[in-house]
């Protein structure tokens, strides 16, 4: 069977670019990779005239041949210096797995000991609502692993080095045949790091980490909102072998308020008042988070459920200078276990008072009117 056009192969035209050319093979590579297409001959077949046209059309020399002399160019060790040969397709198919997908497709060139890094670590850490608005230092104790320090980590007995991994020869990685294309993994005896420790520290049996009680102050930045993560570089897990430290994650619970509810930079609370005070009008002063005092006029005829706005009285912004709001809510409170007195002003009160001072009565009553006329 004549082998396709390689252009056609792509889907690409001979003016193509080198980027236009690596991005059609990308996506064929992609499509019919035989790992997300197991024991499909064609998609395999596919994936491989899609890489052999990617050889030759992504090498300007040989692109350059083939433009030239089409598929003869290749044929019986090739015409010229871009020719074929005995070229072996299965380190080719690794070379490019490595440089499009890196390890997850069979490649990648991991530097060793990147798998020994050490585990990352979680800390919920509760605080008030007051702390979250001024921000606070504190100090945590947990259990880690830290570095040994007989064999300073490297998990060798002082005096000794680690040797040469003889599975790998020093790479931390494995490479195995299937098929036509080559898988690269880590190496099963020195797990990545290319080296086995022959004498191992007695401390800390070779892993160059053991279990220890740490206490940290950190730093929690005004602001601080439930559920944010704090992460803290390197203050984690000791890595094995040397290996670099994980990290520390602070999970902060920001406890609920008796008086405030939060949402985002502002912050909301209810002030009772009493029918009298609405009516009439008055001063009152309220508590603000900063732990001071701030002065609002409720003006005669405020109704239930009026808000009032304090500018930056709310919470502070994480990054900036910036402060959010704090919302007033007046509840008007009805009097209850009246004594004889109120009861006898307010019955005066009710036969004294006209529609003009209750609008919203009187609007209610005139559509209820209407409704049952209809």
């Amino acid at each position: 069977m004549a082998k396709r056009d390689y252009y056609e192969v792509l889907g690409v035209n001979k003016n193509a670019s080198a980027d236009q050319i690596k991005t059609a093979y990308r996506k064929l590579a992609v499509k019919y990779h035989p790992d997300k297409n197991k024991g499909d001959k064609a998609a395999e077949e596919k994936f491989k005239e899609a890489s052999e046209a990617y050889h030759v059309l992504s090498n300007s020399e040989r692109k350059q041949n083939y433009d030239n002399f089409g598929h003869a160019a290749f044929e019986n060790g090739g015409a010229g210096r871009g020719g074929f040969g005995n070229f072996d397709f299965s380190n080719h198919f690794s070379d490019i797995f490595e440089d499009f997908f890196g390890e997850g497709f069979g490649g990648g060139r991991r530097s060793r000991r990147s798998n020994n890094r050490g585990s990352d670590l979680r800390y919920d850490l509760s605080i008030s609502l007051e702390e979250a608005f001024s921000g606070k230092k504190q100090d945590i104790k947990f259990s880690t692993s830290e570095k040994c320090d007989t064999c300073s980590g490297s998990g060798s007995k002082p005096g000794h080095q680690a040797g040469t991994c003889s599975m790998c020869g020093g790479h931390g990685q494995v490479r195995s045949s299937q098929g036509f294309f080559t898988v690269q993994q880590t190496c099963p005896q020195c797990t990545g790091a290319g080296e086995v420790i022959t004498h191992p520290c007695t401390h800390c049996n070779g892993q160059g980490k053991k279990q220890a009680s740490k206490r940290l102050s950190v730093t929690i930045p005004k602001g601080v909102d439930d559920g944010t993560r704090i992460r803290l570089s390197g203050k984690g897990e000791a890595g094995s072998r040397g290996s670099s430290s994980g990290d520390l994650y602070l999970f902060i619970n920001v406890h609920s308020h008796d008086l405030f509810k939060r949402s985002d930079e502002n912050l909301f609370f209810e002030c009772p008042v009493s029918i009298a005070d609405a009516a009439l009008g008055t001063s009152i002063e309220i508590p603000t988070i900063d732990g001071g005092k701030a002065k609002i006029k409720i003006p005669a005829g405020t109704q239930s459920g009026k808000q009032f706005r304090l500018r930056g009285k709310g919470m502070p912004y994480m990054r900036g200078n910036e402060f959010g709001d704090l919302y007033v809510q007046v509840k008007t409170e009805v009097p209850i276990s009246l004594n004889k007195e109120q009861k006898e002003l307010l019955e005066k009160f009710r036969e004294i008072e006209n529609e003009k001072s209750n609008p919203s009565i009187k609007k209610f009553f005139q559509k209820a009117k209407s409704f049952w006329k209809n």
